[in-house]
Parts: C-alpha cells; sequence; structure tokens
C-alpha cells in the first residue's frame, strides 16, 4: 500500500509540473497583432461608352488591376465603371471571390463594347475571402439615365463589403440626386456597422463624405486624377494605419488603399 501511496504522489507531482509549465509556457506566448486588412477601390471607365474611354485599353486596364491587387495584398477590391466578364476575369487572375450588380441605362442592362462579348456595365466587389451573401439596390434619387446603386457583400470572415457609385454633380439636379444618394449610402452603412465590422469604398463623386458617424472615412485627396471624390470608410474596429493612391494609367480615377488592423 505504501509503494501505491508513493506512485500516486509521484504522478500527482508530476501532473502539477506539466500543469506549471504549461501555464508559464501560455503566459510567455507573445501577444499577437491585429490582422492586417487593406481595401483597395478601383474606377475602371471600362464601359466602352465614357468620355474616359480615349485612355482606356481594356486588356492593359485588366491587367493593371490585377496586378495592383495583388502588390498590395488587398483583402477587397471594390471596383465601379467595371464590366461583368472583366470582374470575373480580374477575379480568376488573382483568385478572389467576386460579386458582380449590372447598372441600368435608360432602365435596361448596358452592354459593354470597344471591343464587346465583356458582358454588361456595373459594380463590383472581390474578395479574398469567400463570400457568404450578397444584397444591393438602385438609389431612390438619380439624374440622368445611368442608375446609381449600392451594392454589399457578407463574408466567411464576418467583415462586410460595401461598394457604390454616385451620381456626377454637374447641375442644380445633380447635386440634389447626389446628396439623397450619399444621406441613403449612410443609412445603408449604419445599418451594416450596427452587425459587425463594415467597410466601404466607392466613387462618390464629391468631397464631403457619406460616412456615418460611427465609421471613420478617408478620401483620395493626394490621387493625381480627380483627387478627393474617391472614399473609404470603416468600422472602429478596424484602426487604419495608412492611406495610398497609386497611379492609374489607363483610367481617369487612381487607384486608392487605406491600410489597417483588424480587431
Amino acid at each position: 500500500m505504501q509503494k501505491i501511496a508513493t506512485l500516486l504522489a509521484s504522478v500527482v507531482a508530476a501532473l502539477a509540473a506539466v500543469t506549471s509549465a504549461s501555464a508559464a509556457a501560455l503566459s510567455a506566448t507573445p501577444w499577437q497583432p491585429h490582422s492586417r486588412y487593406t481595401l483597395l477601390q478601383m474606377n475602371l471607365c471600362l464601359s466602352g461608352e465614357a468620355n474616359c474611354y480615349h485612355r482606356t485599353n481594356h486588356l492593359a486596364t485588366v491587367e493593371e488591376a490585377a496586378g495592383q491587387i495583388t502588390q498590395q495584398d488587398a483583402q477587397a477590391v471594390t471596383m465601379n465603371e467595371v464590366c461583368s466578364r472583366d470582374a470575373t476575369n480580374v477575379a480568376r487572375r488573382t483568385g478572389y471571390d467576386v460579386r458582380f450588380a449590372a447598372v441600368l441605362v435608360s432602365h435596361k442592362r448596358l452592354r459593354c463594347v470597344n471591343p464587346g462579348r465583356r458582358g454588361v456595365f456595373g459594380i463590383a466587389i472581390l474578395t479574398k475571402d469567400s463570400v457568404r451573401a450578397s444584397h444591393g439596390e438602385a438609389f431612390k434619387a438619380h439624374d440622368g439615365h445611368e442608375e446609381r446603386r449600392w451594392l454589399c457583400v457578407d463574408t466567411a470572415t464576418s467583415v462586410t463589403v460595401c461598394t457604390a457609385h454616385l451620381g456626377t454633380r454637374g447641375s442644380a439636379q445633380g447635386r440634389r440626386a447626389n446628396d439623397a444618394q450619399c444621406v441613403e449610402l449612410g443609412t445603408v452603412l449604419t445599418r451594416y456597422a450596427e452587425g459587425g465590422t463594415a467597410v466601404f469604398g466607392g466613387d462618390v463623386n464629391r468631397h464631403k463624405p457619406c460616412a456615418p458617424a460611427t465609421m471613420w472615412a478617408r478620401r483620395d485627396s493626394s490621387a493625381l486624377q480627380q483627387p478627393g471624390i474617391q472614399h473609404i470608410y470603416g468600422s472602429p474596429s478596424l484602426d487604419v494605419v495608412a492611406t495610398h493612391a497609386a497611379v492609374a494609367s489607363y483610367t481617369d480615377h487612381d487607384y486608392f488603399s487605406t491600410t489597417g488592423r483588424l480587431r
């Protein structure tokens, strides 16, 4: 019996030593930094109908866009004025998931031209994480023949990514429509931000942000082309570390990105 008791005491002592060593190892484990998160915004002017098209080469644009995504290692990419097949092509080259929403012009889908067979005109979101669901609607206020709309996707990492391309402000009616779209966009983003981390990238055609008070806002003020009208917004759970504007060779908007740490 004495031998058994001695053996049990030895086992208990050994287990205590292992537990103590494990606790010490856990306490000595260095703190892990927040996850890096980059959002990249692009207006690619790929319809073949817009005034900026004289500078656009769709093959070179797709190549440059894919290169920017890879170079910046973006977790999410928001695209405006893109064609459905071009967005799919970029997603295939980079290995990202993609969701596309067609933008109606004169109440019908606009086929991309010069060259054709590139699908229809619209907006898109590419994400490194898989997309669980997507949602989007047209804004209630419009000016002119081109519909304006927003698109949001929920990802596997529980980050909601949104984009929109608001109307231009070249006339009094255009300014009223843009202001109304801005207010509606703020309401949409508020709804998604209440449910968790939300980020937005888009060409809002205005300098004053549309971000709700619960989100931070950054503008592409350092861009060489049309500075200040492409915006990125984010939830406080994404701490912004840096913003960056990269020169775009084949479109009339530079590439704009923010990089932060996701809590």
